[in-house]
């Protein structure tokens, strides 16, 4: 049985999403759920589910939790106990398979790396989102946040983990990986794009070169590397393009189409595209590169994104994710 630690004093509405999520988790996958945070405030909770008792959640106790106000650096160096620093510790004593956290996401980077380690060969760990596409296929784009500031050889770093994790967690045969720019021939972009081109090239992978912004949802392509600050950029404007769509069909439909050709045919038309477009179904976003397994959740998750974040850290967790990425790393370092 898998087990997932699960940060429940993190998300904006704690512990409400996390311990709904997490029984949700429980009941349709089976994986064991250790609770983490406030004894009273999460036994409390819980006694209001009924069937909690038959399935394997347990609480673990924390002292403290890390809020969104907190300072990243300084809440990890100086909150030891709280809910995140406890999920990370019992990752690392193999206490758990893996944890999530909707928390404050710089402080749960920083624990990451702190407490487990980085795998051989990474220099930073890379935050990897998931975009849907019109194809529907998944897009991995790396970094969406953990790191700001990129070097070429961390950019081919990012190439070689998000390969591997499209690859072995994904199901793709034979993942097509691109480099975020603003335009396809080699020459476009700037210092750090064209410097990354020639070190993408000789990796071995199917490395098709630079793609441009629309290609995040085009699926021409599988795996797309850049810089944290741009990942970061691109996918909060894709959530709010996301909402605005949203809001704009829902309104559509309730003033067009459902006079035409019937209320339920239009509810389940845009239920099936807010399914294919929502956050919540992809759950969180792997940190990769980290010694164990570290899903970072939006602070607003609901109790469906815990439920696939806790679904997400189970599959990394038996993908033997980490081993592949040192082995690729290790294979590319001999190789050059």
């Amino acid at each position: 049985m898998v087990t997932i630690a699960v940060d429940a004093m993190g998300g904006d509405k704690a512990p409400a999403p996390e311990i709904e999520g997490a029984i949700h988790a429980a009941k349709e996958f089976g994986h064991r759920i250790l609770l983490v945070g406030d004894q009273e405030t999460l036994n409390s909770a819980l006694s209001a589910h009924s069937s909690v008792r038959n399935l394997p959640i347990e609480v673990v106790h924390a002292n403290d939790r890390i809020t969104m106000d907190d300072h990243a650096a300084k809440a990890a160096r100086g909150k030891k106990e709280s809910s995140m620093h406890v999920c990370a510790r019992m990752v690392a004593a193999g206490k758990a398979d893996g944890f999530i956290s909707a928390g404050n996401t710089g402080a749960c980077m920083a624990i990451a790396k702190m407490v487990l380690g980085k795998v051989p060969g990474v220099d930073r760990p890379a935050l990897s989102g998931i975009f849907p596409s019109h194809k529907g296929t998944p897009v991995v784009l790396l970094d969406v946040g953990a790191n700001v500031d990129c070097s070429p050889e961390m950019l081919q770093q990012f190439a070689i983990m998000g390969e591997i994790y499209a690859r072995d967690v994904l199901k793709m045969k034979r993942p097509r990986v691109g480099l975020l720019s603003i335009g396809e021939e080699e020459h476009k972009g700037n210092a750090l794009t064209r410097d990354a081109t020639p070190l993408l090239k000789v990796l071995g992978i199917n490395f098709i070169g630079n793609v441009e912004g629309r290609d995040l949802f085009s699926g021409n392509t599988d795996v797309i590397v850049c810089d944290g600050f741009i990942g970061n950029v691109a996918l909060k404007v894709s959530e709010g393009l996301v909402e605005m769509f949203r809001e704009m069909l829902r309104e559509s439909l309730a003033a067009t189409v459902t006079r035409k050709i019937g209320y339920a045919l239009s509810r389940s038309a845009y239920k099936d595209f807010k399914k294919r477009v929502d956050y919540s179904e992809t759950g969180g976003a792997p940190l990769l590169g980290v010694k164990g397994v570290c899903i970072i959740c939006h602070g607003r998750s609901d109790s469906n994104a815990i439920k696939n974040a806790i679904r997400v850290a189970a599959d990394f967790a038996t993908s033997g994710m980490n081993g592949r990425i040192e082995e690729g790393l290790r294979d590319f370092a001999k190789a050059g």
